[in-house]
């Protein structure tokens, strides 16, 4: 996560291996492939479209709204509701705590949280209204998967065609109490997860994973925020081809929008946003596409 707004049970552990293994690649085209082996065991696959190739996304994350003509793709939070006739992605937050949520994972699973040696909660230093969750062991993962299962289960049964989860990179800021390997551990359950529901699942961010991320995990495609300005894109788009979103932010862009959308070294799909991706009702509202 660079920026953003705040906006199954014990038999999951055992399927999401298998789920993971029975993942077959998605597409270039983006169309429908078999997922994860099917939730309780059935063994019969799941479909799920992925992300297609070309279009024109919005991030809506700071609330719903009419997309703008001619957008094809959108994003919304998991409490939220897919945009009709759109490719709709719901979004989840993967290995970090809402803020909404705060009170329920400290009263009903506290050891899911990662804590200091004081035994406090560890906080996002960026978002310190936001918790990060333990990684760090094969029963805190299932138990997380547990809780982030009934999220998954609402996007796909609000009709959303995806699910990307957040903050796949909380390692990084857990002064080493996580690890890249477990947080790809608990991505791998997540993803299976997802493919049971019938969602394609994926990355958010995280340029230092390469492709090492989709083949480890079976994440179907990406979505970055300012790989442009970060001059990262080529770390997605040589993992992922044009299964790649990207969003930039009107506050960061040290360029024109124009030479943006020229370069060769954006995503097909890039769109520029205001920082705090309000609804068209508020003056700072931006939204830009190439």
């Amino acid at each position: 996560m660079r920026e953003r707004i705040v906006l199954l049970g014990i038999a999951m552990a055992a399927v999401a291996v298998v789920g993971l293994a029975g993942c077959t690649a998605q597409p270039s085209s983006g169309g429908s492939s078999a997922g994860g082996s099917a939730a309780g065991g059935s063994g019969a696959p799941h479909t799920y479209e992925n992300l297609p190739t070309s279009g024109i996304p919005d991030y809506q994350l700071g609330g719903g709204y009419t997309p703008p003509s001619g957008v094809t793709i959108v994003e919304r939070d998991s409490t939220d509701h897919p945009a009709a006739g759109k490719y709709s992605i719901c979004y989840v937050n993967g290995f970090q705590t809402q803020p909404d949520d705060a009170s329920m994972w400290k009263r009903d699973h506290p050891a899911a949280l990662l804590r200091d040696d004081d035994g406090q909660p560890v906080s996002d230093p960026g978002w310190p209204d936001e918790m990060l969750l333990d990684t760090s062991t094969a029963a805190k993962r299932t138990e997380i998967v547990t809780v982030l299962t009934r999220s998954i289960t609402r996007c796909a049964d609000r009709g959303f065609d995806a699910v990307e989860f957040d903050n796949l990179d909380s390692w990084t800021r857990s002064h080493g109490a996580l690890t890249r390997t477990d947080n790809l551990a608990l991505a791998s359950a997540l993803v299976a997860a997802g493919h049971d529901h019938g969602l394609a699942v994926g990355q958010k961010n995280t340029p230092q994973l390469g492709a090492s991320g989709r083949k480890t995990t079976g994440f179907d495609f990406v979505v970055a925020e300012e790989c442009v300005h970060y001059q990262e894109c080529s770390a997605y788009t040589k993992a992922y081809g044009e299964h790649v979103i990207d969003i930039e932010y009107s506050d960061e862009t040290d360029r024109s929008w124009s030479s943006v959308c020229a370069g060769d070294d954006r995503p097909a799909m890039t769109i520029l946003r205001d920082r705090d991706l309000v609804t068209p009702s508020s003056d700072d509202y931006v939204f830009e596409h190439c």
